[in-house]
C-alpha cells in the first residue's frame, strides 16, 4: 500500500513538472544546432537539475530557470530572465551567432542574453553541470566564459560563491524576489563586505543595511547566533589571489544538499535534503537587536532587557527625550572626554596642578562587535596597548581566528549575547572606570586601567 502511494506521488510530481516546466530531454547541453523550446528541458547528467521554461505560482508569465528536483518538491534555484518575462510559450533558448546564450521570443526578439564579448561563432556550448551551474564554454579551448553561479538570483546552493573584488569593487550578490508569483528583483539583497575581516551584509533597496553577520573568524561569523544553531554549518571563506574574497558552502556527505534563499520579506529560508528527500524547511528569524544600528552610535542592544537598548557604560543618551520614547537612533555620547581630547583642549597633561590620569578599558563580554572594524597585525597582548597609544582608538577586541580588531569611528550596531560573541574593550576616561569598586564584583565586565602598565582595579 505504502509503495503504491509513493509511486503514485512520484507519477503526479513528474506530470506536474511536465505541465509547468516542460517535457524533458536526456541531454545536458545546448549547442549552435540544438536549442530548447518552451516545451523542452535539458537535465544535468545525474538528472538532479533541469533547465527549461516555467511559470511561478499564480502567474502565466514564462521564465527560463534551473530547478532542483527532489522527491517532494521542485525548487527553482536560478532564473535567466527574472526581469523580462515572456508573455506566452513561444520562447526559445539557443546559442546565438556570436556564441552567447540567448532567449528569444516568438518574434525572434532578444529577451535575455549571457552578454559576454566573444568571437566564438558556432563554437560554444551551454552545459548544465551536476552542481546546478549552467556554464557557457568555448569548445575549442574548453574555457568557461560565463556561468549562472556568477549571476545568482535569490538562492544559494553548495559550491556557489558570493564574492567581492577589493580592486574593482565588483560583487556577486543575491537579491530577493518581489513575491512568490513575481521573481523580478525585490527589495532585499546580500553581499560580502568589509573584506579585511569579511562579513555578510543584508540590505534594503541596496543601500540601507538591514543586518550583518559580524566578521568571519575561520569557523563562524562571530556576530550572529544563527551560526551556533547548526543550521548554517558548512560555510567557508576563500581567496583568489589578493583581489577576490568569496564565501561558499558545501557538505562533506555528497548525499546532502541545501538551498539557502533570501525571501521577499528579507528572511533567510533554508531547505535541506538528504538523498533528495526534504529533511528541513525553516525560516531563520532575526531579532529586534539584529536590525542594524537599532540603538544608534554607542548604544548596545540586548534582547533579554526591556527596553532592549541601553547606552554603553560611560555614555549617556544624546537626546534624552527621544530615548525615553524608545527612539534610539541618535544614540549615546560619552559623559566625560577622553584624555587625548582633554589634552587637545587644555594643551597640557596638567590641569589645576594635577596630572591627568590615563584612559583605560572596560571589558564587555559576549558582544557582537561594532561595524567598521580595522585590523592590526599584533599579538593579543599588544592589541590593547596599541589601541591606547592611538588617541583615535575607541575600542578593541581580539579573536584568535581574526586577530586584533580596533575602532576609530562611532561604535555602531552593538549587541550583547547570552553566549558566544567576543570580549569588546571600550575606552573610557579614568573617572568613569573608577566607579567600579572592584573587578570581582562584576559578573560580565572587567575594568582595565592603564593597560600599558597592566594594573587593574
Amino acid at each position: 500500500m505504502g509503495s503504491t502511494t509513493h509511486t503514485n506521488f512520484l507519477d503526479a510530481l513528474i506530470m506536474f513538472s511536465f505541465i509547468f516546466f516542460g517535457f524533458s530531454s536526456a541531454r545536458d547541453t545546448i549547442t549552435s544546432s540544438q536549442f530548447i523550446r518552451d516545451s523542452e528541458t535539458i537535465s544535468s547528467s545525474d538528472s538532479v537539475f533541469k533547465l527549461g521554461f516555467f511559470s511561478p505560482q499564480n502567474s502565466t508569465n514564462r521564465y527560463v530557470g534551473i530547478w532542483y528536483l527532489s522527491e517532494s518538491d521542485i525548487s527553482v534555484i536560478w532564473i535567466a530572465n527574472r526581469n523580462q518575462p515572456l508573455l506566452d510559450s513561444s520562447g526559445t533558448l539557443k546559442i546565438s551567432g556570436d556564441g552567447n546564450l540567448v532567449l528569444l521570443d516568438g518574434k525572434n526578439q532578444l529577451v535575455w542574453s549571457s552578454n559576454v564579448s566573444t568571437n566564438m561563432a558556432n563554437s560554444s556550448t551551454a552545459q548544465l553541470l551536476r552542481s546546478g551551474n549552467l556554464v557557457l564554454q568555448d569548445n575549442i579551448t574548453g574555457q568557461t566564459i560565463w556561468e549562472s553561479f556568477k549571476h545568482p538570483c535569490d538562492a544559494a546552493v553548495p559550491t556557489m560563491r558570493i564574492s567581492a573584488n577589493r580592486i574593482t569593487g565588483e560583487k556577486v550578490r543575491f537579491i530577493s524576489r518581489k513575491s512568490a508569483s513575481d521573481p523580478s528583483t525585490g527589495s532585499f539583497s546580500a553581499s560580502l563586505e568589509r573584506l579585511d575581516a569579511p562579513e555578510v551584509f543584508f540590505w534594503v533597496n541596496g543601500t540601507r543595511p538591514l543586518w550583518r553577520t559580524g566578521p568571519w573568524n575561520g569557523r563562524i561569523f562571530i556576530g550572529t547566533t544563527m551560526m551556533s544553531t547548526g543550521y548554517l554549518y558548512g560555510w567557508s571563506v576563500g581567496y583568489e589571489g589578493n583581489e577576490t574574497v568569496y564565501l561558499t558552502y558545501s557538505f562533506a556527505d555528497q548525499s546532502a544538499f541545501g538551498i539557502l534563499s533570501l525571501t521577499p520579506i528579507g528572511k533567510l529560508r533554508l531547505l535541506r535534503y538528504y538523498n533528495r528527500k526534504q529533511v528541513l524547511d525553516i525560516e531563520l528569524e532575526i531579532s529586534d537587536c539584529d536590525v542594524y544600528g537599532v540603538c544608534g552610535p554607542f548604544g548596545s542592544c540586548n534582547t533579554q532587557n526591556s527596553p532592549v537598548c541601553s547606552c554603553l557604560s560611560g555614555y549617556e543618551p544624546r537626546n534624552l527625550e527621544e530615548w525615553k520614547r524608545q527612539n534610539w537612533t541618535s544614540g549615546c555620547v560619552m559623559k566625560e572626554p577622553l584624555k587625548c581630547e582633554r589634552m587637545r583642549k587644555n594643551g597640557s597633561e596638567v590641569v589645576a596642578g594635577q596630572v591627568q590620569e590615563d584612559d583605560g578599558f572596560l571589558k564587555l563580554a559576549t558582544m557582537k562587535v561594532p561595524d567598521f572594524a580595522e585590523r592590526l597585525d599584533v599579538e593579543e597582548e599588544q592589541c590593547g596597548p596599541q589601541c591606547l597609544k592611538n588617541c583615535s582608538c575607541l575600542a578593541y577586541a581580539f579573536d584568535t581566528g581574526i586577530g586584533c580588531l580596533y575602532w576609530i569611528t562611532d561604535l555602531i550596531d552593538l549587541q550583547q549575547f547570552s553566549s558566544g560573541g567576543v570580549d569588546l574593550f571600550i575606552r573610557l576616561p579614568h573617572s568613569q572606570l573608577s566607579i567600579f569598586p572592584s573587578c570581582s564584583c562584576l559578573e560580565t565586565r572587567t575594568c582595565y586601567y592603564n593597560f600599558l602598565n597592566e594594573s587593574t582595579f
